[in-house]
């Protein structure tokens, strides 16, 4: 059986919930085909049961030893047989399962690496965590009932014609009662999932509430809106509850029904074999093989229920992953596009040029006119180029691939740090994090880099986050990396361990620095001075300090090397 995650998930289609659920069945065709086939024949064993019983007592009626041990070697070869296609059948379920939810998961964190910053303007962040929760749960579960429910009809269909063959008032009786059991089921499910979409919608809008309130606790607090803040989120969360409350209302009254609506049916088929067994139209072995039939199809019919319920969340869950993949970037790939070259990366507007190999800095007077520059140049924004080729013109695939920007809004994120840091794990951890001066910070932890990383970093210091990203990048090492004040929160002293050391680690690759540090801008080779996002002067450090006053004054805010 084929290993989970694939590596490449496909292209999804995206047009609609059912087309992408489609799509889902499509890429794991195989094992579905196994599934649906292990299902109907796990069924179809299980429905021959009854009939082989029935006949094992009539013939212990009749006395017909031999009969009876024909029927009894029959029945221990459909028992086996029925274990097995089961056992099969589940293994390939959980397959179809996982493979569902792990395609999912990998289709929508492509397209959220894509999207990158245009993500969290497009969609709330309770969405994105509800597609990664609740979301995989429901879109699995529909591949997985597809099969089994497809089981279960075939089931239904075999009971019916053995009951007609026999009697056809009971057959009747099968062949009328389930739809109109799935009629009244489906009833049900309908309102259901209206509050399910509501009640996912809430936690959604509450959870993305939620973030932003611990995201600005500090501010929220600086102006006095703690309890203010902290009130509403309490009336949100009695909505959300309420909401709950009534969702798990309509659930138990469908869970209810699901085991009602079939033990009546089951009453009903019981009674009326039990008349035509005492009117003698059929006989005991028959009514005994029709009570068998008549508990059996309790749970293909439940089964076609829950493939209506399970169905049904898994189009609304599939509807939130074709929302998010419809989200387009604020960047779109251009219609052809070209390989990027190599060479000097330059921005236009700015009138910064890079030279290819060497460690430039861009240091301005206003630091927002440098972080402006610094994604143009990363194509956060459009404008710049390389080699004269604008980057909007090649795959924005290709532009990350290559060149890295790594800013102050960065994250740790949550798991053992060394996942974190090199998450392929055939990068040079040590000599990164040497050159990142944190190689104290991991000898501090209780167990170096296997300790767990608390949710976004918090339990490392500003400084501390700061060196860690700064060795992630490192270990990246991209053609082109693009740093954004790295340094603004760490002490002078591993400032300058820091700048001395990321000339050696970047030595012969492009590097380039958004910074205003002077112990920083002393080892690089060249650098750009900006006012009002405009380049006023450059050359290296020192000669900056001499020729231009509005540097040297920008500069000595800080301590002169």
């Amino acid at each position: 059986m084929r290993r989970l995650p694939v590596a490449d998930p496909g292209r999804p289609v995206d047009r609609s919930a059912a087309r992408y659920l489609c799509w889902l069945v499509r890429r794991s065709r195989l094992t579905t085909a196994a599934a649906v086939g292990l299902a109907v024949t796990w069924m179809g064993f299980q429905a021959m049961v009854p009939a082989i019983v029935g006949q094992a007592i009539d013939a212990a009626a009749q006395r017909r030893g031999t009969a009876l041990l024909g029927w009894g070697l029959i029945l221990l070869f459909v028992g086996v047989a029925h274990a097995l296609a089961g056992i099969a059948r589940h293994r390939f379920a959980v397959a179809n399962w996982l493979g569902a939810s792990f395609r999912t998961v990998q289709v929508t964190v492509r397209h959220a690496n894509l999207l990158g910053a245009t993500l969290p303007r497009r969609l709330d962040a309770g969405e994105v965590v509800a597609i990664g929760t609740s979301d995989l749960t429901h879109i699995g579960g529909a591949i997985d009932i597809a099969a089994r429910s497809l089981g279960g009809l075939i089931a239904i269909v075999t009971v019916t014609v053995l009951l007609l063959h026999v009697s056809v008032p009971l057959g009747l009786v099968v062949l009328l009662g389930v739809p109109v059991l799935l009629l009244v089921a489906g009833a049900l499910i309908r309102p259901l999932h209206r509050q399910q979409e509501a009640y996912r919608r809430q936690q959604g809008r509450l959870t993305g509430n939620a973030a932003d309130l611990v995201a600005g606790l500090h501010v929220i607090r600086g102006v006095g809106g703690e309890q203010a803040m902290a009130d509403r989120y309490a009336t949100e969360s009695r909505a959300l509850r309420d909401a709950g409350v009534r969702t798990a209302r309509v659930e138990a009254l469908l869970e209810a029904a699901q085991v009602l609506l079939p033990g009546i049916f089951l009453v009903l088929v019981t009674w009326l074999g039990a008349r035509f067994a005492l009117q003698q139209r059929i006989t005991v072995g028959e009514m005994v093989s029709f009570y068998a039939y008549a508990a059996f199809l309790v749970a293909p019919m439940r089964q076609l229920t829950e493939a209506i319920d399970k169905l049904t969340r898994g189009h609304v869950s599939a509807q939130r992953v074709v929302t998010m993949l419809g989200v387009r970037t604020d960047l779109p790939d251009p219609a052809a596009p070209v390989p990027l070259p190599r060479g000097e990366l330059a921005d236009p507007e700015s009138r910064v040029v890079i030279a290819a190999g060497r460690l430039t800095a861009i240091a301005a007077a206003d630091p927002v006119d440098a972080a402006r520059v610094a994604d143009r140049l990363g194509r956060y924004a459009d404008g710049a180029t390389l080699d004269g080729l604008p980057l909007a013109a090649a795959a924005l695939s290709e532009v990350r691939r290559r060149i890295l920007v790594v800013e102050n809004e960065a994250r740790l994120f949550s798991g053992r740090l060394r996942s974190d840091l090199d998450p392929a794990g055939d990068g040079a951890l040590p000599e990164a994090l040497e050159a990142a001066a944190a190689t104290e910070i991991v000898e501090a932890l209780p167990a170096g880099v296997q300790t767990r990383v608390a949710e976004r970093g918090r339990s490392f210091s500003g400084g501390q986050q700061q060196r860690l990203r700064l060795a992630r990048a490192l270990l990246a090492d991209p053609e082109i990396m693009i740093l954004v004040e790295p340094t603004n929160a760490v002490d002078p002293h591993t400032e300058e361990l820091i700048a001395e050391r990321l000339r050696a680690a970047r030595a012969g690759r492009t590097t380039v620095i958004c910074t205003s540090s002077p112990l920083v801008l002393n080892r690089t080779d060249h650098v750009f001075y900006l006012e009002q996002g405009r380049v006023v002067a450059s050359g290296t450090h020192h000669d900056l300090l001499v020729a231009e006053p509005r540097y040297a004054a920008m500069v000595s805010r800080g301590d002169l090397p």
